[in-house]
């Protein structure tokens, strides 16, 4: 145990070279969300508040810090998908967090190739070995705890359709090493993927 322990309240700063908020709650799962708007233009984005919250119905959400994109697509339309990142598709994914305007495609700006869906209108990404088609649920606008809104919005989706490559099947088990996961760490550009080294077992006491 450490003997002195830099403590701050976030309000005042964190006096520190970067935030270390997202170092702590790290590594998560990166939320790679495609969407459409009304009109069908298509948008890839890649959020790093991304987590599962519930088995049955499974749902998923992401929160968007500023109302952007895919925000606004998936009001309009009800629907997204989520692609899983990894390894190789890092770089890809990262292409898709360039600032482009609304009518620019990440998709064709990474190499992409949009997959149809099974149940949505929405693409998945061809290349991604697991993805969920999701309905929208909720979109949830974020508040302190003094109740004032803030700019962020919490997107929750039901999973409607999952697709994932029978090679990450190991007798009927997701083998999550051998997928290669990368996941979000902190500072301005820390990544992790897992692998089998990561992977140990415990079971739930009866």
């Amino acid at each position: 145990m450490p003997n002195t322990i830099h403590s701050y309240e976030p309000r005042h700063g964190h006096r520190l070279p970067h935030d270390p908020f997202n170092a702590i709650v790290g590594p998560r799962p990166i939320g790679w969300i495609s969407s459409h708007n009304a009109a069908g233009a298509l948008n890839l984005a890649p959020y790093s508040f991304f987590n599962a919250f519930n088995y049955t119905p499974p749902i998923v959400g992401f929160a968007s810090i500023g109302y952007k994109d895919s925000v606004r697509n998936i009001e309009q339309t009800g629907e997204f998908a989520w692609n899983l990142v990894t390894r190789p598709l890092a770089e890809a994914m990262n292409q898709t967090c360039a600032s482009v305007p609304p009518e620019v495609s990440e998709f064709e700006l990474a190499g992409l190739t949009p997959a149809a869906s099974q149940v949505i209108s929405v693409p998945r990404v061809m290349e991604s070995p697991v993805s969920f088609e999701c309905r929208l649920t909720q979109i949830v606008q974020l508040q302190a705890a003094d109740g004032q809104k803030i700019s962020t919005w919490l997107v929750l989706g039901e999973v409607v359709a999952v697709h994932i490559a029978e090679a990450l099947l190991k007798d009927g088990i997701y083998d999550t090493a051998a997928a290669g996961h990368v996941l979000r760490g902190g500072g301005p550009a820390d990544y992790f993927s897992i692998g089998p080294e990561q992977l140990f077992r415990m079971r739930r006491p009866v």
